[in-house]
């Protein structure tokens, strides 16, 4: 039984992100979903600053241990302006201060929606540059368009050629967790 990690990064109650991540994550046979909420690690603000002061808080190396002990990780991108979300970023930042490695080279499926056109597909490419740098595994990506339109909570993805793309992704995520 492989243990997958899933996560919407927004700080939203009904995240649109975390409700495409964990559909993503129910789909990965054999396995248990392990379905993170950000706001249960929500911490100060980072800075150097409070670092040197305070340290690293306790629910940084929480999260950095949920990710340590999973198999794979499934993360869904929303957008603000463009970029990652505050509460996203922030985690980023702190977790990233616990161990070098962040993501523990562990296999990814990158995600991202919003309810328009372009879902989220400016911070899923920005997130894939970043998370993809020395990660051994090839990282899947794929962006939702108009989740209202094309996301039903008991059919899935709705638009046939967007579930291929979709499945596609998927696929590939599962054949790195169980080895190709």
């Amino acid at each position: 039984m492989k243990n997958i990690v899933a996560f919407g990064a927004s700080s939203s109650k009904t995240s649109i992100n975390k409700e495409l991540a964990s559909y993503a994550a129910s789909l990965v046979p054999k396995s248990r979903a392990n379905i993170i909420d950000l706001i249960d690690y929500e911490m100060p603000i980072y800075s150097i600053d409070r670092d040197k002061e305070s340290g690293i808080p306790k629910l940084a190396y929480k999260f950095k241990e949920e990710l340590k002990n999973s198999d794979g990780i499934i993360i869904s991108f929303a957008e603000h302006n463009g970029v990652y979300t505050a509460a996203f970023k922030n985690i980023f930042d702190w977790i990233s201060r616990v161990e070098k490695v962040v993501w523990y080279n562990k296999p990814m499926f990158l995600l991202a929606t919003s309810d328009g056109s372009r879902g989220a597909k400016l911070v899923l490419e920005i997130a894939h540059t970043r998370i993809s740098r020395g990660n051994p595994y090839e990282i899947p990506t794929f962006s939702l368009p108009n989740f209202y339109e094309n996301f039903n909570k008991d059919k899935g993805i709705l638009d046939e050629n967007l579930k291929i793309k979709f499945m596609q992704g998927l696929e590939k995520f599962i054949l790195n967790v169980y080895g190709s």
